[in-house]
């Protein structure tokens, strides 16, 4: 079993800046893809990032490409989503997932941690 804990959300204003982190317990996690996705009120959850396990692998959804910037610390079993350039838009609850093979349909998902951005 994988446990996938958030942290770093928060209210900013737009143009800012904010820097999410999972921690990850539970099972190996450098053979992990892990990923990022949100889920605004009253829409569908949607993919934001993803990284392979090695770190090479990089894949943004076209909304937050050139703003956000996903990494990961196998050392430290966290991973990182940096967000710049916010806009109200991005304001949603962000979920941290890992999975051994799809980074679109991950199996394990964290708790979420709301991000609010005001304009």
């Amino acid at each position: 079993q994988v446990q996938l804990v958030e942290s770093g959300g928060g209210l900013v204003q737009a143009g800012g800046s904010l820097r999410l982190s999972c921690v990850v317990s539970g099972r190996t996690f450098g053979g992990y893809i892990m990923g990022w996705f949100r889920q605004a009120p009253g829409k569908e959850r949607e993919f934001v990032a993803a990284i392979s396990w090695s770190g090479d692998s990089l894949t943004y959804a076209n909304t937050v490409k050139d703003r956000f910037t996903i990494s990961r610390d196998n050392a430290k079993n966290t991973v990182y989503l940096q967000m710049n350039s916010l806009k109200p838009e991005d304001t949603a609850v962000y979920y941290c997932t890992a999975d051994r093979s799809r980074w679109d349909r991950p199996n394990y998902w964290g708790q979420g941690t709301q991000v609010t951005v005001s304009s």
